[in-house]
């Protein structure tokens, strides 16, 4: 296996990033429900995030930055990551949730790249409106597949480790497909389900 895509929520954190920032403004019964809507497949995906982000309009970015920088990473996240790094795989996260967070995690794991979207502000405040790269259903297995033309990596090189209905499109590109704690319509789709909410249970997966 030469590169391992990790979702981000719920999967190298203990949580959702938009449900933390929810919470912290008020608004986290309202935006907890669509989230658990959506990543049981029963919203789509570009509806539930423009709703939700909506919801976080006028929130302080400089508060929303210290929310992503303390977000409650997942058991074992950091020894998984480092034990793909040392057999040379490339580690990626590829995420429906925002660059304010995963670029702060991801350095801190040491990944390679990772693949989100922006929360737009003005004055100091959200907007309350979204964009970037990875906005849509579809949109990880998109990025996924750039990325193996990119590297010249093809699908039986890929592993994909996910929770929610959005990572089947990353699981549709992988030779391996780990379903992490996940949610019953990706672990049908999965090669292989982890229920034990530690990453390091993955790697027996992954030889």
């Amino acid at each position: 296996m030469k590169l391992c895509v990790f979702d981000f929520d719920s999967t190298l954190i203990d949580g959702e990033t938009i449900d933390f920032l929810a919470s912290a403004y008020g608004a986290g019964r309202e935006v907890a429900a669509i989230t658990q809507e959506a990543m049981e497949g029963g919203l789509d995906f570009f509806e539930a995030l423009n709703r939700r982000v909506a919801m976080l309009k006028g929130m302080e970015v400089s508060r929303v930055k210290e929310i992503c920088e303390c977000l409650p990473m997942m058991n074992g996240a950091v020894e998984c990551v480092a034990t793909l790094k040392r057999k040379g795989l490339i580690v990626v996260i590829l995420s429906g949730g925002f660059h304010d967070a995963t670029d702060y995690v991801g350095k801190t794991l040491g990944v390679d790249a990772t693949f989100a979207n922006i929360l737009h502000q003005k004055n100091g405040v959200l907007t309350g409106l979204v964009g970037g790269e990875m906005l849509f259903g579809n949109s990880k297995g998109a990025m996924l597949r750039r990325i193996q033309g990119l590297l010249k990596i093809t699908p039986e090189e890929t592993i994909a480790i996910g929770d929610g209905a959005n990572d089947r499109a990353m699981f549709a590109h992988s030779g391996v497909s780990i379903a992490f704690c996940a949610k019953e319509i990706l672990k049908r789709e999965a090669s292989a389900i982890v229920d034990t909410p530690d990453l390091r249970a993955v790697l027996p997966y992954i030889g």
